[in-house]
């Protein structure tokens, strides 16, 4: 029996899960659904669900998991996600996992949860030493993708690249220390249940999606 997935694509920042996200969604033509374009949408809505949410992001409260639930379910159920899509921001915690998997029932879907995994050290190396050009958002490094012309963009010679304010030493530790907290009980849940696949994201991009494209076939599912 063919069906389709539901792919969980977690990955730290730095760990490059919005360029391969991006390459599934071009490539296979899966859409890509992030809870950060739905919340930006929604700002622009006027539904009861959206004026819920604008009240609660008004007030300053973080938004429950049933309300973010709702919103991925009303995203999830247009045409485009009628075959595999891929989810990037949701799943967040055990709780979501949970809802996620009830959805996947109804939609008559599998949950497939792959991790871009990338040691730390590495990560502080990418995030630290990314520039990117403010013309094109064209992301370099200093370590291992540095431009033609020291501190300016190939493409736009005059555009001087951008070092972003999060990306300084001690913010990146942060980062990604509040990143391994958060995430390590929703990556147990995975664990536990035999569902969670890895690939090395210290490898270039095109092996990386090649081998995420191979997981995405397997097991007789359909994109």
């Amino acid at each position: 029996m063919f069906m389709s997935k539901i792919i969980v694509l977690i990955g730290a920042p730095g760990a490059g899960k919005g360029t391969q996200a991006r390459l599934l969604e071009a490539k296979l033509q899966i859409p890509q659904i992030s809870t950060g374009d739905m919340f930006r949408e929604i700002q622009n809505s006027d539904t009861a669900l959206a004026r819920e949410v604008k009240e609660i992001l008004a007030s300053g409260k973080l938004v429950p998991d049933n309300v973010t639930f709702e919103m991925v379910k009303e995203r999830t159920s247009r045409e485009d996600c009628g075959g595999s899509y891929i989810l990037d921001g949701f799943p967040r915690t055990p709780r979501q996992a949970e809802m996620l998997e009830e959805l996947a029932s109804d939609q008559g879907k599998v949950i497939s949860t792959i991790l871009i995994d990338v040691p730390f050290e590495k990560l502080e190396e990418r995030l630290t030493g990314r520039r990117s050009c403010p013309e094109c958002g064209e992301i370099y490094n200093i370590h291992y993708k540095k431009p033609k012309v020291d501190g300016f963009c190939d493409d736009h010679p005059q555009a001087m690249l951008k070092h972003r304010a999060d990306d300084t030493e001690d913010k990146v530790k942060v980062r990604l220390e509040t990143y391994e907290e958060n995430t390590k009980p929703l990556l147990k849940y995975y664990e536990d249940s035999g569902r969670l696949q890895k690939v090395d994201g210290t490898r270039r991009p095109d092996e990386i999606y090649r081998e995420l494209e191979n997981l995405i076939a397997t097991n007789n599912v359909t994109a």
